[in-house]
């Protein structure tokens, strides 16, 4: 993770590195089982470098692709603030860089944080996340999104997402016959060899998800607990959140779908009346995030040594 006052996790760091690890051991057994299937060394490198090209893409322009994604635009100083003034305070208690400030105008009070650096990092908050929380609370939420920046797993999310991204590709070409490689229908073989390309990239698929569904309800907590400690403030982080999903209950079914996508970048998934931690689930649940705040208010207001 970046250098930066923020409270360091090295669980989150090792959790980060063992699912790059894993989905690129995934990665290479996708491209080796194409390989044996079809029987063309040729079309698995092109897929492999297919599978590197999106996972560029997608870190390259992940601020800009979530911007889009969410309609947001890049605010000034001179449009936002109060909001600049709140990021500039905590950038400054955190020693890190400034990310750039977003405003998506929706009414789903939400934020998210993206970008494939510290230096190129966006930080994005809904117009009704603005309307509904009071200053502090506001703050606890910017200073958790700050955390997703300083400990860089927003970059590594996004590239993970990859592997799972080019399994879906692969698992819709094995099913329509396309990774054939031109062979002829004679070949009894190639039935049984495309079913393996399908069965393994199905499975790279499922593993994929899980893996980063895990390692993103961890790296919530981790902000949650990062971010209380660096304002002292978090019973007013489990009152941003007790509003936040609260509030997802009045919004549209329809606008929340269209942002279901963002889902594991925000600070609360959109989703109405969705508390339960599951395997598929992008977040912890609302109990085990106020019972982790309640402990770390409990240790900050315990007395000191001497006093």
């Amino acid at each position: 993770m970046a250098r930066t006052r923020f409270l360091p996790d090295s669980g989150l760091t090792a959790r980060m590195t063992l699912v790059m690890f894993l989905l690129g051991g995934l990665f290479v057994a996708l491209v080796v089982a194409i390989m044996v299937a079809v029987r063309s060394p040729g079309l698995a490198v092109i897929v492999g470098i297919v599978g590197l090209g999106i996972a560029f893409f997608q870190w390259w322009t992940s601020d800009t692709m979530a911007m889009r994604a969410m309609r947001a635009r890049e605010v000034s100083p001179q449009e936002a603030p109060e909001l600049h003034g709140m990021i500039d305070r905590l950038c400054a208690l955190a020693d890190m860089p400034k990310p750039r400030v977003g405003v998506a105008d929706m009414d789903i009070p939400n934020a998210f944080a993206t970008g494939r650096s510290p230096n190129r990092a966006v930080v994005c908050v809904t117009t009704g996340i603005l309307r509904r929380l009071d200053a502090e609370e506001l703050e606890a939420v910017l200073a958790h999104e700050l955390s997703h920046v300083a400990h860089r797993d927003v970059m590594v999310m996004t590239v993970a997402s990859s592997a799972g991204i080019v399994a879906g590709m692969v698992t819709r070409g094995a099913q329509f016959g396309a990774l054939s490689g031109g062979r002829g229908r004679n070949d009894k073989n190639s039935g049984a060899l495309l079913l393996v390309a399908l069965v393994v990239s199905l499975v790279v698929y499922a593993i994929s998800f899980f893996l980063t569904r895990l390692l993103s309800r961890y790296r919530e907590l981790c902000a949650d607990r990062a971010g209380a400690y660096l304002t002292m403030k978090p019973a007013k982080l489990a009152s941003a959140l007790q509003k936040i999903t609260g509030e997802m209950a009045s919004i549209p079914q329809r606008d929340l779908r269209t942002t279901s996508a963002m889902n594991a970048f925000f600070i609360a998934p959109a989703i109405s009346g969705a508390s339960l931690s599951t395997l598929t689930s992008t977040h912890p649940s609302l109990e085990q995030r106020l019972e982790q705040l309640a402990r770390i208010q409990a240790d900050l207001s315990r007395p000191g040594p001497g006093a």
